[in-house]
């Protein structure tokens, strides 16, 4: 699930590690109109994916999947890449205040126009996506990040959660400690809160760009840990004598794309199913 500024094409690095270990990943796009409505649009993609579901999400992604992912039993595992978790009455804007960053400046508000509906987009200043947003990717990276974004509506980032699906769901966390787009300290403070497990790497905002390696590794961990959690519980069950029955796990890993505007961004829900696991019992 991407975020503002960007499509699912800003996972493509840690997609294609996820297919060599065996997953399906699907990167639907993330309307980035608004908190609400995004999270809505990610819980009914979510309907259609069967079995266990590890849920990713890159900066505003965050904030996505942490209100998708409530009361869905489906979902097992949580990850933050370089995110925002905001608590109940907490938003995008509410975190930055208090751990502010040099994104505050690196935007531009566009009005737009839909139907009947109208507000503001937020776009990256050209001459910021390089070092506020992408400063750890070469300068013709950036460029083409800057060019080809996609803008989120304020309401991305002024909406407050209702839910914070981070209390109930086991989480991991991954913290740029070169990011200029969400501080640090709040990545930090936000996956201690959380009870995240939790790594740290030296990169920018777009560490899903720029190691995808570490960010594939992560989302693993998670998949691993939600096997192992169903493996446990399926081993706490009454035996079922004589009826032979065996079960399959699958996985599906929904990831966050590139970041977002006012404090965060990003979250390029993936979604991949592992067949590989059998076990009869």
């Amino acid at each position: 699930m991407h975020g503002a500024f960007a499509d699912g094409s800003s996972w493509n690095g840690v997609i294609e590690r996820l297919e060599r270990r065996g997953y399906t990943v699907m990167a639907p796009a993330n309307p980035l109109r608004g908190l609400y409505s995004d999270a809505a649009y990610i819980a009914s993609v979510l309907k259609s994916v069967k079995g266990p579901v590890v849920l990713a999400g890159h900066s505003y992604g965050g904030a996505v999947i942490s209100t998708a992912a409530a009361g869905n039993p489906q979902v097992k595992s949580l990850v933050y890449i370089s995110a925002l978790m905001p608590d109940v009455g907490e938003s995008g804007m509410s975190l930055s205040a208090r751990f502010p960053s040099t994104l505050g400046t690196a935007t531009r508000s566009v009005p737009y126009q839909a139907g009947s509906t109208s507000g503001s987009d937020l776009y990256l200043k050209h001459d910021k996506v390089h070092p506020v947003f992408a400063a750890c990717l070469s300068a013709g990276q950036a460029n083409l990040l800057a060019d080809t974004q996609r803008p989120a509506a304020t309401t991305a980032f002024s909406e407050t959660a209702k839910v914070a699906a981070w209390k109930d769901i086991p989480s991991w966390a991954l913290v740029g400690r070169q990011d200029m787009t969400i501080n640090p300290d709040q990545e930090r403070f936000e996956a201690k809160r959380a009870h995240s497990h939790t790594v740290e790497i030296d990169t920018c905002h777009v560490s899903l760009i720029a190691r995808p390696d570490a960010v594939a590794d992560l989302i693993l961990q998670a998949s691993t840990g939600a096997m192992t959690a169903a493996t446990d519980a399926d081993a706490a069950r009454p035996a079922l004598a004589d009826t032979g029955s065996s079960w399959s796990l699958t996985h599906a890993i929904t990831v966050g794309g590139i970041a977002g505007a006012l404090l965060a961004a990003g979250s390029a829900a993936v979604l991949a199913s592992r067949r590989v696991l059998h076990r009869t019992h």
